[in-house]
């Protein structure tokens, strides 16, 4: 839809969306605090609408797409049993590690947060180890891991 500009508007609006929960709220918009505080009751009134906003982009991402979607040309489909075991895992991780990649990678980063600089470098070294394995190791013949054509 919007060509090569399309990364530079998505991080746009997610560094406008931290940093406008940062100044109104005084919030950090990590995605895992800002759930999990949504399902103990915690400030109703910022957190529905922000979580709300994140689960309707998806499937308007997916309207707007339709012509032919090729952002989503070579996802592999996983089950719903996998999807559902692969979200409590990060999950998981989210709580071990204190905060999530947008907590950690985006605003405990632009906050010169020395934990969030570990736990980026962290999981980021980890999913360049696992994307190799999966394509390499894993699944030798298959595409899993491939750039958009």
């Amino acid at each position: 839809m919007f060509g090569p500009l399309t990364p530079v508007l998505g991080g746009a609006l997610i560094g406008l969306a931290a940093s406008l929960l940062l100044l109104t709220h005084g919030k950090v918009a990590g995605i895992s605090g800002i759930f999990g505080g949504l399902l103990k009751g915690e400030a109703l009134s910022w957190r529905a609408p922000f979580t709300a906003g994140l689960l309707l982009s998806a499937p308007l991402a997916l309207l707007a797409l339709a012509d032919g979607g090729a952002l989503f040309a070579n996802t592999a489909p996983r089950s719903a049993a996998v999807t559902v075991v692969a979200g409590l895992l990060v999950g998981a991780g989210s709580r071990m590690g204190n905060g999530c990649t947008s907590g950690h990678g985006v605003c405990g980063l632009a906050r010169g947060s020395r934990r969030s600089l570990a736990a980026t470098v962290t999981f980021m070294t980890t999913a360049a180890l696992m994307a190799y394995a999966a394509q390499r190791l894993l699944a030798p013949s298959a595409d899993l891991i491939s750039s958009p054509r």
